[in-house]
This record gives C-alpha cells, structure tokens and sequence, in this order.
C-alpha cells in the first residue's frame, strides 16, 4: 500500500508518520516541502501534480488552517486550505480509485445543549473556522471518491504547543487563576486519532462499505476549567513548582475572555457509529492526558 500523508509536522500528522508507517511506504509532506513533490494547501489546484505523481492508494489529510481566532480575518485562506484544497484531494481521489482520509471538527456544530452530536447531527459553524471545515467535508462527499473524515475535538500532543503546557507555565507564575468552565469536550490526543486512522485504513481495504464521516475523541467530557485542575494537580503531585493554590482556580463563563471567533459551548461528540464500525475501545480522556503530561514532564 502506498499513502501520501499531507500536514507531515502538525501534532496528528507527526503521529500519523509512526502509525502509518505499519501499513506499506509512506510519501510525508508539508507545505514547505521542496519541489518536485509540494504541498502548499494556499494554492489547492498545485496539488494535483503531487497526487499523481505520487499515485497513491490511499491520501490522508491532516492539514489544516486551525488558527480559529486568526481565520476570522483572512477567510479566503482558511477557505483555501480547509476546503478548497480538501476538495481538490477529494477529486484526484476519485478518478484514481484512492481512499482519502480527512480530520473535521466538532466546530461545525453550533454548540447548543447538552446532548453529544451524532454524525448527521443539523450543522451550524459559529466562524470561518468552522464554516471552512465544513465545507471541506461536503465537498469530499460530493466528489464521490471513497472516504472516511474524522471529527474530533481538542486535539493535544506533546509535541508543540498546547492548554495544558500554558496551564502549567501560567500555574508557575501565578497566585490565582481564571479558566472557562462553560465549554465542555472530550481532550483527545494526536497518537489515539493516528492510531485509529491506521486501524481503520487497513479495515476499509477489506470492508470498503464503511467509508464515511466518523466522529473520533477519547472518551468523558470535561471544561477546560476541569482540565486545567486535573493538569495543574498531576504537576503538583509529579514535584513541579507549582505556584497556585488548588482553590484559586476560578471557573468563568467565556465572556470573560472574548475572542474573535465564537466557540462552540458543547463539543461533546457521539462515538458510538465509531466503536461499532471498527470494534474499538475509546481511553479516558484523563489517560492519553496523563501520558502526555508523563512525557513533557519527564
């Protein structure tokens, strides 16, 4: 099998460089990839020589704008990357006979309720963001190629930046802190979602009738305010000097910090069609957290 993987130095495509290096040869690029074979997700239509150049049998994407806040004053890059870009992927695909397989977000949901979101759940983006990326998904479908998207939700690595390593330099330096309490979701980290992409490649090679659009995050739910008290007392215990106070953690409504771009309040999403589809057993979102707090720490 061969697989052209797009995104090669984010924190998924970073994973995805182990994972699936177990299922046949590995052609890994980013956008700074040198010619011949580039990937430059701001000019879509450049994209198409790499694909058949590389003629793959299976395409995963794991590139993407996801700087939220900063797509909300450049949307037609955002859109470039996010959807154009997918769409493109998703036709060379389809006239070749290639799987692609793309990562969406629970931000194309509006955030209402309580209720996890299934996979046909009624969509509703709150910012270019997530409009972009839902853009993206409906063109892969429209194309007609063989597919499987993967929504998730709060995505971390140890690798990079991310809540939990600036919950920890901002629990060093201060006396009291204040972290939203209102959004809930599932923290999910980059190896579970390699991981399953590499189980789930190899399944559809054998049962393509399980192409399709999945949602894929660690199991539970938690704020962010939950999330950084359960990051901040794994340091306290681990040694770290922590400087905060357990009780000087203040949960607060998202108000208090605006942003450019509107955040979904529940991300919760169902996985149910997932661990049906491929008899997967999803960890606690504490345990990949745990893992990853284990290796930053040292």
């Amino acid at each position: 099998m061969k697989i052209l993987l797009l995104g090669k130095n984010g924190q998924v495509g970073w994973e995805l460089q182990r994972s699936l290096s177990l299922l046949g040869e590995v052609v890994a690029l980013d956008f700074d990839s040198p010619p011949p074979l580039t990937a430059d997700f701001s000019l879509p239509d450049s994209l198409v020589a790499t694909v058949r150049a590389v003629a793959p049998d299976v395409i995963v994407n794991s590139a993407a704008h996801t700087a939220v806040d900063k797509a909300e004053a450049e949307p037609d890059l955002a859109r470039a990357i996010n959807a154009l870009a997918p769409g493109v992927l998703a036709r060379e695909a389809a006239s070749s006979g290639a799987w692609l397989v793309h990562y969406s977000t629970d931000y194309v949901f509006d955030g209402s309720g309580s209720t996890p979101w299934v996979e046909d759940s009624p969509a509703g983006p709150l910012s270019v963001y997530g409009r972009t990326k839902l853009e993206g998904e409906q063109l892969i479908r429209a194309s007609g190629c063989r597919h499987l998207i993967f929504r998730t939700s709060w995505v971390y690595a140890a690798r990079g930046g991310n809540f939990a390593k600036t919950m920890l330099r901002l629990a060093k330096e201060r006396d009291k802190m204040s972290v939203i309490d209102d959004q809930v979701g599932a923290p999910t980290g980059a190896d579970l979602l390699a991981d399953l992409t590499a189980l789930a490649v190899r399944r559809v090679q054998r049962t393509p009738e399980l192409a399709g659009i999945y949602h894929a995050v660690a199991s539970g739910e938690t704020s962010w305010h939950r999330y950084a008290r359960h990051v901040i007392e794994y340091a306290r215990a681990a040694g770290q000097p922590i400087k905060v106070a357990a009780d000087a953690i203040e949960p607060v409504v998202s108000s208090a910090f605006p942003t450019p771009a509107a955040r979904p309040r529940n991300s919760r999403l169902n996985t149910d069609k997932l661990r049906a589809a491929f008899c997967v057993t999803l960890p606690p979102w504490q345990a990949g957290v745990d893992r990853m707090l284990a290796e930053v720490l040292g």
